[in-house]
């Protein structure tokens, strides 16, 4: 019998749109297809049926990057025309050329570079229509972005207004753009959202509201706006409320409206969200002008440009720091090397100097000060504070600057170490919250709301609401875990109106520049409850919730929504980000953002002191400089970076779950592993379905309704079916087998992450990696004899069935709890007492945590105290603190661990605790 043989055309193609995570995705492999049909349609000699094959391809190909590209300014229409006439005529050689140079010119970025012409015959356009693209003196390129223009124009309006503007460039000009024209409300809502160039929108009169794409998957970026939005509006009102809509989505953009209306009374109504507007585009030489401004203020890097002026200046240094314009290495006969490694530049920007067009970080009133203010307007904060030495340390600061000794603090338990020292320094009183756990996975989720309101009514009941003056949570978790910050913040501030929030977003400082994350962020949740509570709106609500509630307990409040009263609430929100973890900044660029109502009235004084308090008096330039000069790609470019990161840890998600030898082995948990049922309402258990793709998925509604979500950039590998820990897979497999670096692991995980440097070659790679350890493993079970297989199924069932259950914060001894006398007894501890206490070696004693030992003491009713902190890593927070008392379950856990590093314990020492005798002395 004989079989059809399998040619290259008729193998498997990934074309279902359903498996495409987003259009940009898409757009770059149909190219790369159309490339590869037009490459093989050239091709002489070839058979009919292969032919017709091809030429359905290119066909199907063709029209749908036409839908797309009608969002972007290269390849234009008018390009578009060409492809469809050299297919028609079945040129399909220079039909091949010429695709192969848009691929080309899409995939190197040539198009930013260069006016690329594909009706000239040469493969790159006449010099002098490249030279736009270049700065005359310095040769350099100069940077390009694209400009949307919302308006119902005809082809001939459109070429007129591309001429008119191209006409007008200057060589002195900074920046070169091309435009983007589109006819609707919602085919500028796509824009904007596909296509990462734009950073200007001028909004013309008289567009109409709906598009007549309907390709499903562009379709997909209006599910980010309610239609309900824009669905009555008149033409009048389009305008401004597309300003609106855009400026929700991407507030980095510059706005421009052009109207036919009274200018004069249009300005007074909308001009916070416009930096311009028009009267019937007068002048294209003014739009032209403004349109360079704006993105020049985004450009502008003060502390960089600073540092980089400095460094360029002949200066005698008779001051601190040899090292300083590198004298003390170029003179030395034995440390060259470094500066063959480095390069001068950084020894010549490195100094002392706070004058000389620097400035001082401590008090800082020229180019740090303004950095600093064009962070705040990036990050969308009231105030911003760069910080050099990591975000352990601005954690440490704003605690300093806000709590005062016996005040309470309510702390996520499994909180970074900083935050516990952090209550060690400031003497607060610290009353700690439980995550929910996730014992299979052996890490822990994030802190329940029922289980934060619960605390607060606990402290209005005891008459100590008053003492309660910060909740410290973090946002996402390291394991990725997001809050649902404003009803946090909506329900908490109803308990307690002025409480005072800190978001530790250390891994989270990407998630502004894009709309879906940013909502989830401290500083958009913030301007949004402030602007909300201000509403005549909800304060008619509120009254008719203020009836409902009026007789009700406090356990029946803890299962309801809470609102504020917004005659009383005070929005006082503070986040620190690691900017190094996941934007451009050198290690240890840091930064505090603020958005509190009081800050200027009652904070600024102690928050200085408590910034100088932790800040060097030395601090690192090239720090303040990298900080400065990531802020300016974020706004320039971060909405691309992020999505792009977004893209490619679905992508990873995506390849694992479809493959089926990784599947045997690998899967990266999703939200109904990470949280439990109960957290999401919206019943959303996957974003993606082998099976369906991504054609469901209900992204954006879980991130509007569910208690936790999940950073999907954050893929945490579940191995319990390979039968090798975490630690071990770190390190044997993927750092010593095949360089590839992760962070951190528990026992049957690792993480990976995605960030705004991964590429698509990097994925690659390790898609590549995990096929050849999933390959080594099926090997390895293949060669297995009896006793090898029964050794293999034991280290699976140590790594999916016994693991030890993780362990809730005991409760504090009674000698560390200032609460526990009162009528309402109150658990919060303090840390400070307890950790000083235990500087005198006469107060403590070790016990080993063999239940020999411990067993025998604890069963006698003692109490065990920790004297110490004591962190495994993993999970990386301490599963004991300073005034602790030691439960069964904590020995539990502690006794199952397989881990290497555990501060705050030497196994042969045991455990650092408090005698009985000075335990008995503070009770009196």
């Amino acid at each position: 019998m004989m079989t059809k043989k399998t040619t290259p055309l008729a193998r498997k193609a990934r074309t279902n749109l359903d498996f495409y995570h987003s259009p940009t995705q898409l757009r770059f492999d149909t190219w790369h297809r159309l490339e590869e049909y037009t490459s093989r349609l050239s091709k002489k000699h070839m058979r009919q049926a292969d032919v017709a094959f091809l030429k359905t391809k290119a066909n199907d190909a063709i029209g749908l990057l036409q839908t797309i590209e009608n969002y972007s300014a290269f390849p234009s229409q008018d390009d578009f025309k060409l492809l469809w006439q050299l297919f028609e005529q079945q040129d399909y050689e220079l039909l091949a050329r010429i695709v192969a140079r848009i691929v080309r010119a899409l995939t190197g970025g040539i198009y930013r570079s260069r006016q690329i012409n594909l009706r000239a015959p040469n493969e790159f356009d006449k010099k002098d229509e490249a030279s736009q693209y270049y700065d005359e003196e310095s040769n350099q390129q100069r940077p390009y972005f694209e400009v949307l223009f919302v308006d119902e124009s005809s082809q001939e309006d459109v070429d007129h207004i591309r001429n008119g503007l191209r006409n007008i460039r200057r060589p002195e000009d900074q920046f070169v753009y091309d435009i983007v024209v589109v006819p609707s409300l919602e085919d500028a809502l796509i824009a904007v959202l596909f296509n990462y160039n734009i950073q200007v929108a001028v909004i013309r009169y008289g567009f109409p509201l709906r598009s007549v794409n309907h390709l499903e998957i562009l379709q997909r970026y209006l599910a980010k706006i309610s239609d309900s939005d824009y669905e009555d509006t008149l033409d009048t009102e389009r305008g401004p409320l597309l300003g609106n809509l855009l400026s929700e989505l991407r507030p980095e953009l510059d706005l421009y409206l052009v109207t036919d209306a009274a200018v004069e009374d249009i300005a007074g109504n909308v001009s916070q969200k416009f930096a311009r507007i028009f009267y019937q585009q007068e002048d294209y030489l003014d739009l032209h002008l403004n349109i360079l401004r704006g993105i020049s203020q985004r450009y502008q890097t003060p502390f960089f440009t600073a540092l980089r002026k400095y460094s360029r200046q002949p200066t005698g240094v008779f001051h601190a720091m040899p090292i300083s314009r590198g004298k003390s290495v170029t003179k030395s006969h034995w440390i060259k090397d470094m500066v063959q490694f480095y390069g001068i530049n950084i020894f010549l920007a490195e100094t002392s100097a706070t004058s000389g067009g620097l400035d001082s970080l401590l008090q800082p009133h020229g180019p740090i000060k303004k950095a600093q203010q064009l962070a705040a307007r990036a990050f969308g904060s009231k105030k911003t504070y760069f910080v050099t030495n990591g975000t352990s340390t601005a954690n440490k600061i704003v605690v300093q600057a806000l709590v005062k000794p016996t005040d309470i603090i309510l702390v996520d338990r499994d909180c970074h170490k900083s935050h516990h020292y952090g209550m060690v320094l400031s003497g607060a009183h610290v009353c700690y919250l439980d995550s929910y756990p996730l014992n299979e996975y052996s890490m822990y989720g994030a802190v329940p709301l029922h289980e934060i309101k619960r605390n607060l009514l606990m402290y209005k009941k005891s008459g100590q609401l008053d003492k309660v003056k910060m909740l410290l949570l973090t946002n996402c978790t390291f394991d990725g875990v997001v809050y649902n910050v404003e009803r946090v913040m909506e329900e908490c501030l109803a308990i307690k109106p002025d409480l005072i929030f800190l978001w530790d977003e250390a891994w989270f400082a990407f998630a502004g520049f894009t709309p879906t994350y940013r909502r989830r962020t401290a500083m958009a949740t913030a301007r949004r409850l402030k602007a909300k509570y201000r509403s005549e709106e909800y304060a008619s609500d509120y009254e008719a919730y203020k009836k409902r509630i009026s007789n009700l307990s406090d356990d029946e409040l803890i299962s309801l929504p809470l609102m504020p009263d917004p005659a009383l609430v005070r929005i006082r929100t503070y986040a620190t980000q690691s900017t190094h973890k996941s934007l451009t900044s050198l290690r240890q660029g840091s930064m505090i953002h603020i958005y509190d109502q009081d800050f200027f009235q009652k904070v600024q004084e102690p928050f200085d002191d408590a910034f100088m308090t932790h800040t060097s008096t030395s601090p690192n330039y090239q720090i303040l400089a990298s900080l400065d000069i990531g802020r300016r790609q974020v706004e320039l470019e971060g909405f691309e970076m992020v999505q792009k990161q977004i893209e490619l840890a679905m992508v990873i998600r995506e390849r694992v779950a479809s493959h089926p030898l990784l599947s045997r082995y690998f899967r990266f948990l999703g939200a109904e592993d990470m949280i439990p049922e109960e957290f999401r309402p919206s019943g959303i258990k996957s974003y993606f379905d082998p099976e369906k793709g991504w054609r469901n998925n209900r992204m954006e509604e879980a991130w509007a309704l569910d208690d936790f979500v999940i950073d999907l950039s954050r893929l945490t590998l579940y191995l319990g079916q390979t039968g090798i820990d975490g630690d071990t897979f770190k390190n044997s497999y993927l750092m010593d087998k095949y360089g590839i670096q992760i962070n951190k692991t528990s026992r049957n995980t690792v993480l990976f992450m995605t960030n705004i440097g991964t590429t698509r070659s990097s994925v690659a790679f390790l898609i590549e990696v995990l096929v050849k350890i999933a390959t080594e493993l099926d090997q390895e079970r293949e060669d297995a004899g009896r006793v090898e297989r029964r050794v293999i199924e034991k280290h699976i069932k140590s790594l999916s069935v016994d693991l030890p259950p993780l362990p809730d914060f005991s409760y504090f001894h009674q000698a560390f709890c200032p609460g526990s006398t009162q009528a309402v007894a109150t658990p919060e501890g303090d840390i400070r007492k307890a950790f000083f206490l235990a500087y005198d070696g006469e107060n403590c004693d070790y016990i080993t945590i063999d239940e020999e030992t411990i067993g025998p003491v604890m069963q006698s009713g003692r109490e065990l105290v920790s004297a110490t902190f004591v962190t495994p890593y993993p999970p990386g927070f301490p599963i004991l603190v300073p005034g602790q008392v030691i439960s069964e379950e904590i020995l539990a856990f502690m006794r199952a661990l397989d881990v290497k590093e555990i501060h705050g314990y030497e196994p042969e020492f045991g455990l650092r605790i408090f005698t009985e005798e000075v335990l008995s002395g503070l009770l009196g």
